[in-house]
C-alpha cells in the first residue's frame, strides 16, 4: 500500500489522474491512497439532481463519475482517495464505505468527540451535523473517488447547495469540534484507522 499526501491539487486534473490510474492498473499494481485538498469546487455525482445546486455563484461546478449528489470541496477539507483493487483485497463496496466512515469515527473518538455513521445516509455525523461525506466509483474491480473530511474549512459554500441532496443539512469540521489538527497531520492520524478497518497494511 502506497500512501501520498499531495497538498493542494486542482480538482479536474486529479480526477483525471484517478481515472487513468484505474484504467491502466493490472493485477500486480499496488494499491494507493491519495490525500489532498482542492481549491473551491462543487462536484455533481452521476445521478445528481441539479435542483440541489442552489446558488453556486463564482465557484466552479464539475459533473463527475462518482455516486452521490452534490457536494463542495475546498481548502481545509481533507480528501481521501482509496485506489484499491477491491476484488484482490476481497473487500466489498459496503466494507470500503464502512471503513472510510469508521476511520473518522475512531479519529474523533481519540479527542473525546462522539461521531457516527447513519444507515440511511452515507457519511459521518456529529449530532445532526455532517463531518465527512463519502462518494465512490468502482470500475474494473477497483475503487476511486472517496471521502471528504472537514478539517478547518470555510463552510459557507455548503449553504449554496443541498449537501448530498439533503435540505437544511448543516456541516461541521474538526476545528469547530475543538480538534485542532492541520490537514497533513489529520491524514497521518486517519490512515492507521483506515488501514485497520480495511484489513490492509502500509
Amino acid at each position: 500500500m502506497k500512501t501520498s499526501f499531495l497538498g493542494r491539487q486542482d480538482y479536474v486534473p486529479l480526477w483525471r489522474a484517478m481515472q487513468q490510474f484505474t484504467n491502466e492498473r493490472d493485477e500486480s499494481t499496488p494499491d494507493e491512497i491519495w490525500f489532498c485538498e482542492h481549491p473551491p469546487v462543487f462536484t455533481l455525482g452521476l445521478n445528481a439532481a441539479k435542483e440541489h445546486l442552489l446558488a453556486p455563484g463564482d465557484i466552479p461546478v464539475v459533473q463527475i463519475d462518482r455516486g452521490g449528489q452534490v457536494t463542495f470541496h475546498g481548502p481545509g477539507i481533507l480528501m481521501v482517495y482509496p485506489l484499491i483493487d477491491i476484488r484482490r483485497a476481497n473487500i466489498g463496496v459496503r466494507k470500503l464505505v464502512t471503513a472510510l466512515e469508521q476511520s473518522v469515527v475512531d479519529l474523533a473518538a481519540e479527542y473525546g468527540v462522539e461521531a457516527a455513521s447513519r444507515a440511511d445516509a452515507p457519511g459521518v455525523y456529529v449530532g445532526g451535523n455532517k463531518l465527512a461525506s463519502v462518494g465512490l466509483r468502482i470500475r474494473r474491480g477497483a475503487s476511486f473517488h472517496g471521502m471528504a473530511l472537514n478539517i478547518d474549512a470555510d463552510l459557507e459554500p455548503f449553504t449554496r447547495i443541498n449537501p448530498c441532496g439533503y435540505t437544511e443539512l448543516e456541516m461541521i469540521d474538526l476545528h469547530r469540534l475543538g480538534i485542532k489538527l492541520q490537514l497533513e497531520e489529520s491524514s497521518n492520524k486517519l490512515l492507521p484507522h483506515l488501514l485497520r478497518h480495511l484489513g490492509l497494511s502500509q
